[in-house]
């Protein structure tokens, strides 16, 4: 029996360059495995920036993407998690027709037992945001969904932390700095 697809979060770490994350997307274009989510940001290490992405695909599959992607010139290191493995969070915003939230109480109770924020209201529509995991997120959209109030709906990158206590790639810039300075004393 053939093994079910899984999502994967990739954390990929590379100096700020130009035209790396066309390189990093390349490489899941070759593969033919579509991307979920991206979200590309500094990183807590100075001059190092992280990308995280999403990918529903097999085991295979992500560690060869994986390994060509770490073989890039400007990636510093590349590896993949299930989301047991990180502390996950996105972002949802929902608009939402101030009439119909107005004329249904059930709406805000269902916003606030989603533990979500009304950020702006006027006389056309309610913006709401929910962060979270991304089942989270969804659940709400489908409840809002089916009172009929939903003008608008978007849900942000994933962002991902390891449960580790530093950024995985601290130990292998760690590493290679040494063997640097190891190779320059010789």
């Amino acid at each position: 029996m053939e093994e079910d697809k899984k999502l994967y979060t990739l954390l990929v770490y590379s100096e700020n360059i130009a035209g790396i994350l066309n390189q990093i997307t390349a490489v899941f274009t070759r593969r033919q495995v579509n991307i979920e989510s991206l979200n590309v940001s500094a990183s807590s290490i100075p001059g190092v920036h992280k990308y995280t992405i999403t990918a529903w695909c097999y085991a295979d599959q992500v560690i060869k993407i994986t390994r060509q992607i770490e073989k890039k010139i400007d990636v510093i290191k590349a590896t993949y998690f299930t989301d047991d493995q990180l502390f996950i969070r996105e972002t949802g915003l929902y608009k939402l027709s101030t009439d119909v939230v107005l004329h249904n109480a059930e709406i805000s109770k269902t916003i606030r037992h989603h533990d979500a924020k009304i950020t702006e209201v006027n006389p056309t529509y309610v913006i709401v945001m929910k962060s979270g995991k991304t089942d989270d997120i969804l659940s709400l959209f489908n409840e809002l969904n089916e009172f009929g109030c939903v003008l608008q709906y978007t849900r942000s990158g994933r962002i991902a932390v390891t449960r580790s206590t530093q950024e995985q790639v601290s130990e292998f810039l760690e590493e290679r700095e040494k063997n640097e300075r190891r190779g320059q004393h010789e």
